[in-house]
């Protein structure tokens, strides 16, 4: 019985096979599978690519070359100001002064160690009003430091310490070269935290805060992460290279959120040179007039006063601005960019499409003799040696253009302000940087007249 059961398992076996054979041979048809890959939604896979792949080929493994080349260059800015404080009850109750109190407010942020023999750039925000400035290596050593000179504009200031040793620097790159989607490490001081490290690619080059328009604005956007106390410190590239100087953060928090900016290095490096030579800014211009309401690729000429260098080197009105240098030119952030990169007298060569037609020009860049206040809608002017002579002051600055909704009969237009909020102005940029981060509070100009008579205004 079981002889017999095992027979017929194995005949069964081998005709189940016989009939598998003939329909894989005869009846059934060939198939080609394509194998596709797709994304899983939320899966995560292994990956074995081989050094062949871009990413493993340009990207860094690690950073630490470069921060260890940056970390003892990046320093702790101390700014501390005196402030008085009113408390008008106590004044009504007990006199005349009793109840102003002077304290003491402290504020932090970096800098970055451009020269052996103590030059620090930071930014204008981190120093602004202060009454002391410490700054403190990364070796915890501490120095008092000197204010070299301002550019609230652009948001740079530069110091001075007096050290025994020559310091570690970081040497500046070309901004321009920088490439989107190149890694950046910011190292600073956030939080009062020493030495942080944070890295990031860049995002975007030559944008503006504030919309597409004649402003200076030029940054370059990164997301590498930056806190309050960062402002001040280094942008730099994977070789320890300064390529900015990091300034704002896009945030309603006021912490990271995604996206931080920084001041190029090469506007950061001629500000600071002009600083160290003048003592101010030295901005050039192009000397033309630009339509905003050209919405495309470049910057249209709307046109070109007669005495414009612009003019003399062959621009006309209704030529796009494509590239200046051989740097691609967007939109106007990017002009700008470039200009405050330059010196007065320096030549550019521009190319323009005038139409369909590349040109190339040569222009000699003039200097930038007028700087508006938008928030007051004024047009300010340094004043010459002769004309500060002549008043009999020792400083001021010129209302050359009252552009306000104010009647002829008021219009302030050649009044020389001489003080801001009981403080003496030095230059028109200051004074025009200084009326626009007002937001419209209530400032009080001290100003000589037409017929040179001191007043007193009240913008609100």
């Amino acid at each position: 019985m079981m002889k017999k059961t095992i027979n017929l398992l194995g005949v069964a076996i081998l005709g189940g096979m016989l009939t598998l054979g003939g329909y894989k041979l005869f009846l059934e048809t060939p198939q080609v599978v394509i194998e596709r890959t797709i994304a899983p939604s939320s899966q995560i896979v292994k990956s074995n690519f081989s050094s062949t792949n871009l990413s493993a080929t340009y990207a860094p493994s690690n950073f630490s070359e470069a921060a260890e080349k940056t970390i003892h260059a990046v320093v702790h800015v101390k700014n501390t100001a005196i402030k008085t404080q009113s408390d008008p009850w106590a004044e009504l109750f007990y006199g005349r002064g009793s109840g102003v109190r002077k304290y003491e407010q402290v504020g932090t942020g970096s800098g970055v160690v451009i020269s052996e023999d103590g030059y620090i750039v930071t930014n204008n925000h981190v120093i602004d009003g202060a009454s002391e400035l410490e700054v403190t290596l990364n070796n915890q050593k501490k120095f008092k430091a000197t204010l070299v000179g301002t550019d609230p504009e652009n948001d740079i200031a530069l110091l001075k310490i007096e050290a025994t040793i020559k310091l570690p620097y970081i040497t500046f790159s070309n901004s321009d070269a920088l490439k989107i989607g190149e890694w950046v490490l910011a190292v600073g001081n956030p939080y009062n935290l020493t030495s942080t490290v944070t890295a990031g690619i860049v995002s975007a080059k030559g944008r503006d805060l504030k919309g597409n328009g004649p402003v200076t604005d030029s940054f370059i956007q990164t997301d590498a992460a930056v806190n309050p106390g960062n402002s001040g410190g280094a942008l730099v590239n994977t070789r320890g290279e300064l390529v900015g100087i990091n300034t704002a953060i896009s945030s309603k928090t006021g912490s990271f959120v995604g996206y931080s900016f920084a001041v190029p290095s090469n506007i950061a490096k001629k500000i600071t040179e002009d600083l160290m030579e003048f003592g101010s800014v030295q901005q050039s211009v192009l000397g033309i007039n630009v339509d905003l309401s050209y919405a495309e690729e470049g910057v249209k000429i709307g046109g070109l006063p007669e005495t414009s260098s612009a003019k003399k080197s062959g621009l006309k009105a209704g030529d796009i601005i494509k590239k200046v240098n051989n740097v691609k030119i967007a939109k106007f952030s990017d002009l700008a960019g470039q200009l405050k990169a330059k010196r007065p007298g320096e030549y550019v060569e521009v190319t323009i499409n005038r139409n369909g037609l590349l040109l190339n020009k040569k222009v000699k860049l003039s200097k930038k003799d007028t700087h508006r206040s938008e928030t007051y809608n004024l047009d300010l002017k340094d004043l010459t040696k002769k004309e500060m002579k002549n008043l009999g002051i020792s400083h001021g600055v010129k209302i050359v253009r009252d552009n306000s909704q104010r009647s002829a009969d008021s219009s302030i237009k050649g009044f020389i302000i001489t003080k801001i909020n009981n403080k003496k102005v030095v230059n028109a940029s200051q004074v025009a940087a200084f009326l626009d981060a007002q937001k419209r509070y209530s400032v009080t100009i001290e100003m000589l007249d037409l017929n040179k008579e001191p007043v007193k205004f009240y913008l609100r």
